[in-house]
Protein backbone atom coordinates (compact mmCIF):
# COMPACT_ATOMS: atom_id res chain seq x y z
CA UNK A 1 0.00 0.00 0.00
CA UNK A 2 1.26 3.46 -1.24
CA UNK A 3 2.09 5.98 1.78
CA UNK A 4 -0.24 8.96 1.40
CA UNK A 5 1.28 12.03 1.65
CA UNK A 6 -0.86 12.98 4.99
CA UNK A 7 0.15 9.84 6.77
CA UNK A 8 3.88 10.29 5.72
CA UNK A 9 3.59 14.06 7.16
CA UNK A 10 2.14 13.04 10.49
CA UNK A 11 4.51 10.06 10.50
CA UNK A 12 7.60 13.01 10.31
CA UNK A 13 5.59 14.62 13.10
CA UNK A 14 5.16 12.23 15.28
CA UNK A 15 8.95 11.16 15.04
CA UNK A 16 9.82 15.33 15.56
CA UNK A 17 7.59 15.05 18.34
CA UNK A 18 9.17 12.05 19.95
CA UNK A 19 12.53 13.54 19.25
CA UNK A 20 12.36 16.46 21.87
CA UNK A 21 9.89 14.42 24.40
CA UNK A 22 13.16 12.51 25.07
CA UNK A 23 14.64 15.83 26.18
CA UNK A 24 11.39 17.04 28.45
CA UNK A 25 11.08 15.70 32.13
CA UNK A 26 9.53 11.96 32.20
CA UNK A 27 6.22 13.49 33.54
CA UNK A 28 5.41 15.13 30.26
CA UNK A 29 4.42 12.01 28.97
CA UNK A 30 1.26 12.06 30.87
CA UNK A 31 0.60 15.08 29.35
CA UNK A 32 1.10 14.25 26.06
CA UNK A 33 -0.71 11.14 26.40
CA UNK A 34 -3.99 12.71 28.48
CA UNK A 35 -4.01 15.46 25.04
CA UNK A 36 -3.65 13.33 22.57
CA UNK A 37 -7.64 12.77 21.66
CA UNK A 38 -8.17 16.38 21.42
CA UNK A 39 -5.26 17.97 19.60
CA UNK A 40 -3.22 17.35 16.23
CA UNK A 41 0.45 16.13 16.24
CA UNK A 42 1.57 18.98 15.03
CA UNK A 43 -0.23 21.19 17.90
CA UNK A 44 1.36 18.88 20.14
CA UNK A 45 5.01 19.46 18.48
CA UNK A 46 4.37 23.08 18.96
CA UNK A 47 3.25 22.08 22.81
CA UNK A 48 7.05 20.11 23.01
CA UNK A 49 8.87 22.73 21.57
CA UNK A 50 7.39 25.34 23.51
CA UNK A 51 7.44 23.40 26.91
CA UNK A 52 10.94 22.81 26.17
CA UNK A 53 11.80 26.74 26.35
CA UNK A 54 9.57 27.50 29.63
CA UNK A 55 11.61 24.83 31.13
CA UNK A 56 14.96 26.40 29.84
CA UNK A 57 13.93 29.05 31.46
CA UNK A 58 13.52 27.91 34.75
CA UNK A 59 16.79 26.51 34.93
CA UNK A 60 18.37 29.44 33.46
CA UNK A 61 17.03 31.67 36.13
CA UNK A 62 17.57 29.47 38.51
CA UNK A 63 13.86 29.78 39.65
CA UNK A 64 14.24 25.49 39.79
CA UNK A 65 17.39 24.35 40.98
CA UNK A 66 18.42 21.97 39.11
CA UNK A 67 21.39 21.76 36.55
CA UNK A 68 18.77 19.96 33.83
CA UNK A 69 15.60 20.51 32.11
CA UNK A 70 15.42 16.38 32.68
CA UNK A 71 16.01 16.63 36.07
CA UNK A 72 12.58 18.77 36.82
CA UNK A 73 9.82 17.31 38.77
CA UNK A 74 6.16 18.14 39.38
CA UNK A 75 7.30 19.49 42.77
CA UNK A 76 9.29 21.80 41.55
CA UNK A 77 6.75 23.05 38.43
CA UNK A 78 4.59 23.41 41.89
CA UNK A 79 6.70 26.23 43.26
CA UNK A 80 6.56 27.90 40.22
CA UNK A 81 4.03 31.59 41.25
CA UNK A 82 1.92 33.86 38.40
CA UNK A 83 4.76 35.87 38.86
CA UNK A 84 7.62 33.42 37.57
CA UNK A 85 5.48 32.99 34.72
CA UNK A 86 4.81 36.92 33.75
CA UNK A 87 8.73 36.56 34.10
CA UNK A 88 8.92 34.29 31.62
CA UNK A 89 6.63 36.22 29.08
CA UNK A 90 9.08 39.33 29.93
CA UNK A 91 12.29 36.95 29.41
CA UNK A 92 11.07 35.71 25.57
CA UNK A 93 11.30 39.63 24.68
CA UNK A 94 14.98 38.43 23.82
CA UNK A 95 16.73 35.51 25.14
CA UNK A 96 19.10 32.94 24.42
CA UNK A 97 18.37 29.40 23.16
CA UNK A 98 20.60 26.87 21.73
CA UNK A 99 23.42 28.74 21.44
CA UNK A 100 20.95 31.62 19.00
CA UNK A 101 19.33 34.43 20.21
CA UNK A 102 15.60 34.70 19.59
CA UNK A 103 12.90 37.27 20.14
CA UNK A 104 9.04 36.63 20.55
CA UNK A 105 6.60 39.15 19.47
CA UNK A 106 2.63 39.07 20.94
CA UNK A 107 1.53 36.05 18.77
CA UNK A 108 4.55 33.93 19.70
CA UNK A 109 4.74 35.21 23.69
CA UNK A 110 0.61 34.26 23.36
CA UNK A 111 1.57 30.51 22.06
CA UNK A 112 3.78 29.52 24.55
CA UNK A 113 1.74 31.26 27.59
CA UNK A 114 -0.60 28.85 25.60
CA UNK A 115 0.95 25.85 25.77
CA UNK A 116 2.10 26.39 29.47
CA UNK A 117 -1.68 26.60 30.60
CA UNK A 118 -2.83 23.71 29.18
CA UNK A 119 -0.24 21.74 30.77
CA UNK A 120 -0.40 23.33 33.89
CA UNK A 121 -4.20 22.71 33.95
CA UNK A 122 -3.23 19.46 33.24
CA UNK A 123 -1.83 18.37 35.81
CA UNK A 124 -3.35 20.60 37.90
CA UNK A 125 -7.26 18.98 37.12
CA UNK A 126 -5.55 15.45 38.07
CA UNK A 127 -4.40 16.71 41.36
CA UNK A 128 -0.72 16.32 41.21
CA UNK A 129 -0.17 20.59 41.06
CA UNK A 130 -1.89 22.37 43.71
CA UNK A 131 -2.89 25.45 42.34
CA UNK A 132 -3.61 26.59 38.18
CA UNK A 133 -0.83 29.87 37.66
CA UNK A 134 -1.85 30.09 34.29
CA UNK A 135 -5.31 31.09 34.40
CA UNK A 136 -3.31 33.85 36.90
CA UNK A 137 -1.55 35.39 34.43
CA UNK A 138 -3.40 37.53 31.73
CA UNK A 139 -3.56 37.07 28.17
CA UNK A 140 -1.11 38.69 25.87
CA UNK A 141 -2.49 41.21 23.74
CA UNK A 142 -2.30 40.61 20.43
CA UNK A 143 -2.52 43.73 17.95
CA UNK A 144 -4.93 43.16 15.02
CA UNK A 145 -2.77 43.30 11.61
CA UNK A 146 -3.92 45.17 8.95
CA UNK A 147 -5.44 42.99 6.03
CA UNK A 148 -2.86 42.63 3.78
CA UNK A 149 -4.12 41.23 0.46
CA UNK A 150 -4.46 41.82 -3.41
CA UNK A 151 -7.05 44.30 -4.82
CA UNK A 152 -9.21 42.80 -7.84
CA UNK A 153 -6.70 45.12 -10.93
CA UNK A 154 -4.06 43.27 -8.89
CA UNK A 155 -5.48 39.86 -9.17
CA UNK A 156 -5.72 40.17 -13.18
CA UNK A 157 -2.42 41.77 -13.06
CA UNK A 158 -1.41 38.68 -11.65
CA UNK A 159 -3.13 36.24 -13.58
CA UNK A 160 -2.50 37.49 -16.48
CA UNK A 161 1.19 37.95 -16.65
CA UNK A 162 1.58 34.53 -15.30
CA UNK A 163 -0.57 33.49 -18.37
CA UNK A 164 0.99 35.74 -21.04
CA UNK A 165 4.36 35.93 -19.96
CA UNK A 166 4.53 39.88 -19.36
CA UNK A 167 6.95 39.90 -16.39
CA UNK A 168 10.16 41.74 -16.46
CA UNK A 169 12.97 39.26 -15.79
CA UNK A 170 16.27 37.85 -16.93
CA UNK A 171 16.02 35.62 -20.10
CA UNK A 172 17.02 32.59 -18.55
CA UNK A 173 14.07 33.69 -15.74
CA UNK A 174 12.04 34.01 -18.42
CA UNK A 175 12.48 30.22 -20.14
CA UNK A 176 12.16 28.86 -16.98
CA UNK A 177 8.78 30.26 -16.16
CA UNK A 178 7.47 29.64 -19.98
CA UNK A 179 7.87 26.06 -18.98
CA UNK A 180 5.81 26.57 -15.49
CA UNK A 181 3.52 28.43 -16.28
CA UNK A 182 -0.02 25.80 -16.75
CA UNK A 183 1.40 25.03 -13.54
CA UNK A 184 1.74 28.19 -11.57
CA UNK A 185 -1.44 29.62 -12.96
CA UNK A 186 -3.30 26.81 -11.96
CA UNK A 187 -1.90 27.30 -8.72
CA UNK A 188 -2.57 30.70 -8.54
CA UNK A 189 -6.01 30.31 -9.42
CA UNK A 190 -6.99 27.78 -7.06
CA UNK A 191 -5.86 29.55 -4.45
CA UNK A 192 -7.50 32.71 -5.40
CA UNK A 193 -10.73 30.96 -6.17
CA UNK A 194 -11.00 28.39 -3.70
CA UNK A 195 -9.20 30.30 -0.40
CA UNK A 196 -7.12 26.20 0.05
CA UNK A 197 -4.34 26.43 2.34
CA UNK A 198 -0.90 25.91 1.17
CA UNK A 199 -0.63 22.50 3.08
CA UNK A 200 -4.16 21.43 1.91
CA UNK A 201 -2.78 22.63 -2.27
CA UNK A 202 0.22 20.95 -1.80
CA UNK A 203 -1.66 17.02 -0.51
CA UNK A 204 -3.75 17.09 -3.42
CA UNK A 205 -3.50 14.28 -5.27
CA UNK A 206 -4.11 13.13 -9.16
CA UNK A 207 -7.77 10.95 -7.66
CA UNK A 208 -8.70 13.72 -5.59
CA UNK A 209 -9.98 16.11 -8.42
CA UNK A 210 -12.90 15.27 -10.19
CA UNK A 211 -13.41 17.19 -13.00
CA UNK A 212 -17.53 16.18 -13.89
CA UNK A 213 -18.35 18.01 -10.83
CA UNK A 214 -15.72 20.52 -10.73
CA UNK A 215 -14.96 19.22 -7.39
CA UNK A 216 -12.10 18.32 -5.44
CA UNK A 217 -11.09 16.62 -2.33
CA UNK A 218 -8.48 17.78 0.44
CA UNK A 219 -7.63 17.02 3.91
CA UNK A 220 -7.78 19.76 6.36
CA UNK A 221 -5.88 20.57 9.70
CA UNK A 222 -7.21 18.21 11.94
CA UNK A 223 -7.00 15.39 9.22
CA UNK A 224 -10.80 15.90 8.39
CA UNK A 225 -11.59 15.49 4.24
CA UNK A 226 -13.72 17.88 2.65
CA UNK A 227 -14.98 18.42 -0.53
CA UNK A 228 -14.50 22.01 -2.48
CA UNK A 229 -15.54 23.31 -5.47
CA UNK A 230 -14.60 25.56 -8.67
CA UNK A 231 -15.57 27.69 -11.37
CA UNK A 232 -15.15 27.06 -14.89
CA UNK A 233 -12.22 29.45 -15.46
CA UNK A 234 -10.59 27.20 -12.20
CA UNK A 235 -11.82 23.96 -14.31
CA UNK A 236 -9.76 24.98 -17.69
CA UNK A 237 -6.48 26.18 -15.72
CA UNK A 238 -6.31 22.96 -13.87
CA UNK A 239 -7.47 20.67 -17.14
CA UNK A 240 -4.40 22.97 -19.37
CA UNK A 241 -1.89 21.82 -16.60
CA UNK A 242 -2.90 18.54 -16.76
CA UNK A 243 -2.58 18.24 -20.12
CA UNK A 244 0.67 19.73 -20.03
CA UNK A 245 1.53 17.38 -17.24
CA UNK A 246 0.75 14.46 -19.05
CA UNK A 247 2.59 15.56 -21.79
CA UNK A 248 5.86 15.99 -20.17
CA UNK A 249 5.91 13.69 -17.36
CA UNK A 250 3.62 10.64 -18.96
CA UNK A 251 5.96 8.41 -17.16
CA UNK A 252 6.37 9.64 -14.00
CA UNK A 253 4.58 7.76 -11.00
CA UNK A 254 3.71 10.08 -8.92
CA UNK A 255 0.35 10.24 -7.36
CA UNK A 256 0.85 14.41 -6.32
CA UNK A 257 -1.49 17.00 -8.76
CA UNK A 258 1.21 19.26 -8.94
CA UNK A 259 5.08 18.86 -8.64
CA UNK A 260 8.06 19.78 -9.73
CA UNK A 261 10.33 20.16 -12.81
CA UNK A 262 11.80 16.60 -11.33
CA UNK A 263 8.41 15.05 -11.46
CA UNK A 264 8.24 15.53 -7.53
CA UNK A 265 5.81 16.64 -5.75
CA UNK A 266 5.43 20.16 -4.71
CA UNK A 267 6.54 21.19 -1.37
CA UNK A 268 5.30 23.79 0.77
CA UNK A 269 8.35 26.03 0.69
CA UNK A 270 8.66 25.92 -3.20
CA UNK A 271 5.33 26.61 -3.28
CA UNK A 272 6.03 30.10 -1.05
CA UNK A 273 8.52 31.03 -3.32
CA UNK A 274 6.86 30.65 -6.40
CA UNK A 275 4.21 33.19 -4.62
CA UNK A 276 6.36 35.69 -3.44
CA UNK A 277 8.32 35.48 -6.59
CA UNK A 278 5.34 36.45 -8.88
CA UNK A 279 3.50 38.89 -6.61
CA UNK A 280 6.93 41.24 -6.12
CA UNK A 281 6.41 41.81 -9.50
CA UNK A 282 2.66 43.43 -9.45
CA UNK A 283 2.50 44.32 -5.63
CA UNK A 284 6.50 45.09 -4.46
CA UNK A 285 5.13 46.64 -1.52
CA UNK A 286 3.10 43.66 -0.51
CA UNK A 287 4.25 40.79 1.42
CA UNK A 288 1.98 38.39 -0.22
CA UNK A 289 2.14 34.87 0.57
CA UNK A 290 -0.34 32.01 -0.01
CA UNK A 291 -2.00 32.62 3.21
CA UNK A 292 -2.42 36.59 1.76
CA UNK A 293 -4.05 34.87 -1.32
CA UNK A 294 -6.46 32.56 0.81
CA UNK A 295 -7.08 36.55 2.43
CA UNK A 296 -7.91 38.00 -0.82
CA UNK A 297 -10.29 35.00 -2.03
CA UNK A 298 -12.13 35.30 1.98
CA UNK A 299 -12.33 39.11 1.54
CA UNK A 300 -13.67 38.80 -1.99
CA UNK A 301 -16.35 36.50 -0.53
CA UNK A 302 -17.37 37.69 2.46
CA UNK A 303 -17.84 41.19 0.43
CA UNK A 304 -20.08 39.07 -2.25
CA UNK A 305 -22.20 37.06 0.20
CA UNK A 306 -22.40 38.99 3.27
CA UNK A 307 -22.23 35.65 4.90
CA UNK A 308 -19.94 34.97 7.65
CA UNK A 309 -20.86 31.61 8.40
CA UNK A 310 -20.62 30.74 5.21
CA UNK A 311 -17.10 32.22 4.65
CA UNK A 312 -16.27 29.87 7.85
CA UNK A 313 -17.40 27.18 6.39
CA UNK A 314 -15.63 27.50 2.78
CA UNK A 315 -12.86 28.31 4.85
CA UNK A 316 -12.55 25.40 6.77
CA UNK A 317 -12.65 27.71 10.16
CA UNK A 318 -14.09 25.83 13.07
CA UNK A 319 -14.81 28.83 15.21
CA UNK A 320 -16.25 31.27 13.47
CA UNK A 321 -14.70 34.13 15.81
CA UNK A 322 -11.46 33.17 13.42
CA UNK A 323 -13.51 34.40 10.74
CA UNK A 324 -14.70 37.23 12.72
CA UNK A 325 -11.14 38.26 13.91
CA UNK A 326 -9.69 37.99 10.88
CA UNK A 327 -12.38 40.11 8.53
CA UNK A 328 -13.78 42.71 11.33
CA UNK A 329 -12.34 45.46 8.83
CA UNK A 330 -14.63 44.33 6.32
CA UNK A 331 -17.52 43.98 8.18
CA UNK A 332 -17.60 47.55 9.67
CA UNK A 333 -17.38 48.73 5.96
CA UNK A 334 -20.35 46.29 5.17
CA UNK A 335 -22.21 47.64 7.93
CA UNK A 336 -21.31 51.36 6.68
CA UNK A 337 -22.30 50.89 3.27
CA UNK A 338 -26.12 48.71 4.41
CA UNK A 339 -26.85 51.70 6.71
CA UNK A 340 -27.14 54.28 3.76
CA UNK A 341 -29.52 51.83 2.34
CA UNK A 342 -31.86 52.56 5.05
CA UNK A 343 -34.18 55.44 3.91
CA UNK A 344 -36.89 56.94 6.90
CA UNK A 345 -38.06 60.02 4.71
CA UNK A 346 -38.39 59.08 1.19
CA UNK A 347 -38.25 63.03 -0.35
CA UNK A 348 -38.58 62.40 -3.71
CA UNK A 349 -42.13 61.19 -3.11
Amino acid sequence: MVQTYYKTRIDQTLKNLDKIKDTLPDFCDKFFIGIQGRTSPLTRLGYAFDLKIFFDFLIKKEICKKSEVKELTLKDIDGITAFDLEFFLDYLNSFEYNEKSLQNGECGKERKLSAVRAFVRYFYKKDLLKQDIGSKVSSVRVKQKNIVKLEIDEVVKLLDMVELGTYSVSNHQKKYLEKCKFRDLAILTLFLGTGIRVSELVGIDEKDIDFENNSFCIVRKGGNKTILYFNEEIANTLKQYKSWKVKNFDNTEQKAFFISMRGTRLCVRAIENMVKKYSLLVAPLKKISPHKLRTTFGTNLYKETQDIYAVAEVLGHKDVNTTKKHYAEISEEIKRLAIQKIKLRDKNK
